[in-house]
């Protein structure tokens, strides 16, 4: 009994030490503006000013090129360059912590078909990860939930707050769908056979035009009910932002019958579609811009998915998009400890015909217009949130440094477990007289 208790508490510990919180501290806003002097910002169209004067004030952006209030804090932005907040369209930062221990998980819920999940209510604001992504000048992120065939609702989420509320910028962005693979396929961890998995596909498609067939009823009944408040499902009322085209469907679709069936199912409903993943989307381009249909690629630093495919199809796929005139963003692989890679994702497409401007777009305005959000975040622009970063160069470089950063007006310490281990050596190794 004794060895038992003992091997229950040390495991207690290790859990509480690997999901331990992270201890810094939310940011609070200042009581004066700030003014940004001598920066280049990034402008909406992906190119950079000359050097100006950007004055933060409450959580807005209150001026570009004006002159410095007298009562602002100043910083100097010589050689310097302002951006707005990185978006990463499709993480669970947030719902994951470490995955190999399953204390630290909280991104799927049980059961299959669950569309008033609501992915906000689960994030961690006290995230190791969050700051870890700061650093890289990711400030906000659309987490998603994951698992089964309807996941759930996804959320904007702002990087910073001590509560979920605080850190949602916009709930219910959009209902997560993991589209059935319409043929069957070979995989060293599958053994089921090509009848188990078609039986399987159709009893998924099945079971999509039963939900929505469903709540459209529950949708029909509540609007004729003198008192839709009584009685209300929580499953059912989750689909009425969907079914009223308020709410996109963010549908998980790589290979290009995935996106057809996709395309057919929402274009039959009046539905409004996001395709995340989307690696044959270009295949499908003249439908995506017939229907004015846009893609979150998840990642462009990932393997090709046939044999026949070149070795550079995820390179080149945001360049193939952007010249079939398909809206696109990218996001990284949903892994919540990568989400810091998100610019090199980006990065990697420019060698292989994607404009710098366009890269950069691709993580900062097109993000925020797919996801609904861009009238407060996205660019830099007066009235807009001050959600901001300055880095020492190019963000899309990987020698560039954050060095300030902003969420909503709030300066943000720009500190995680990797700089405060690197400060601790620091201060072991002069205290070794190993260096200076």
């Amino acid at each position: 009994m004794k060895n038992l208790l003992l091997s229950s508490t040390l495991s207690l510990l290790l859990l509480v030490s690997a999901a331990r919180a992270s201890d810094v501290v939310p940011a609070t806003r200042p009581a004066t503006p700030t003014a940004i002097t001598n920066v280049r910002v990034l402008l909406p169209d992906g190119t950079f000013s000359g050097p100006t004067t950007v004055v933060l004030d409450g959580a807005k952006v209150a001026a570009i090129g004006a002159a410095a209030p007298a009562t602002a804090t100043t910083i100097d932005g010589t050689g310097k360059r302002l951006y707005p907040g990185l978006i990463d369209s499709f993480s669970n930062l947030g719902l994951v912590e470490t995955e190999s221990i399953r204390a630290t998980l909280d991104g799927a819920e049980t059961g299959t078909v669950n569309p008033n999940v609501l992915a906000q209510r689960a994030v961690n604001p006290d995230s190791d990860l969050l700051p870890v992504a700061r650093m890289n000048g990711v400030l906000m992120c659309l987490t998603v939930p994951s698992g089964g065939l309807v996941s759930g609702q996804a959320a904007v989420m702002q990087l910073d707050g001590w509560t979920f509320e605080d850190m949602t910028l916009q709930g219910g962005v959009g209902m997560v769908i993991n589209w059935p693979r319409m043929r069957p396929a070979r995989s060293w961890d599958d053994t089921s056979t090509a009848a188990d998995q078609t039986r399987q596909r159709d009893d998924q498609l099945a079971s999509l035009k039963a939900l929505f067939s469903d709540a459209n009823a529950y949708r029909l009944a509540a609007k004729a009910s003198t008192s839709p408040a009584s009685g209300q499902d929580a499953k059912w009322a989750a689909m009425i932002p969907v079914l009223e085209g308020k709410s996109p469907l963010l549908v998980r679709a790589d290979d290009l019958q995935q996106i057809n069936s996709a395309i057919a199912f929402t274009v039959e409903r009046h539905l409004k579609l996001v395709i995340v993943g989307g690696y044959d989307a270009a295949l499908a381009a003249p439908l995506l811009v017939k229907h004015n249909i846009p893609v979150i690629l998840t990642g462009t630093q990932r393997m090709p998915e046939r044999r026949s495919d070149p070795y550079d199809a995820a390179y080149t796929l945001p360049a193939r998009l952007s010249a079939a005139g398909v809206k696109y963003a990218i996001a990284t692989n949903r892994w919540a400890s990568m989400s810091r890679t998100l610019p090199y994702h980006a990065a990697a497409a420019v060698p292989y015909g994607l404009s710098r401007e366009q890269a950069i777009l691709s993580i900062t305005r097109f993000p925020a217009e797919i996801l609904g959000v861009s009238d407060r975040v996205g660019t830099i622009e007066p009235g807009k949130l001050a959600t901001v970063f300055l880095a020492d160069g190019d963000i899309l470089e990987e020698p560039t440094h954050v060095t300030s950063a902003w969420i909503a007006g709030r300066p943000i310490e720009l500190t995680d477990k990797q700089t405060r281990l690197n400060d601790k050596y620091l201060s072991k190794y002069k205290q070794l007289g190993l260096i200076k």
